[in-house]
């Protein structure tokens, strides 16, 4: 299945590393994501795979389980990319992190994922 590079940035925020369910994630990764995607965060490293993305984005989520993540603009295409500047925290707090996602797209599906930390708005 084909998804548009936005769809792809907001799937990845809320159905990948907001999720907790286990099993949901799981399902949106092999989804919307190559078997050989790479995923590049700057705290933690390169991982590369469905399954190492899928064992990352568990542990990420485990350390604050309650947090969503709110878009604060709406995702931005180019070619083959696109980015999504976002907020994260516990409902009805302020904001605890900001970062902004940049995703490469091939064929409908994410091949590169890099995650930024921000200045919280």
């Amino acid at each position: 299945m084909s998804h548009t590079i936005s769809d792809l940035l907001l799937r990845n925020l809320h159905d990948v590393f907001g999720e907790i369910d286990p099993v949901r994630r799981r399902a949106a990764i092999d989804e919307i994501f190559h078997e050989d995607a790479v995923f590049y965060d700057p705290n933690n490293g390169v991982f590369r795979g469905r399954d190492e993305i899928d064992r990352i984005a568990g542990v990420i989520k485990a350390t604050h389980p309650d947090f969503q993540y709110q878009p604060l603009s709406p995702p931005e295409e180019t070619g083959d990319g696109g980015r999504v500047h976002w907020v994260s925290g516990s409902p009805g707090k302020p904001p605890a992190y900001a970062g902004t996602d940049f995703m490469i797209v091939r064929d409908g599906r994410i091949a590169a994922l890099y995650l930024f930390f921000d200045e919280l708005p």
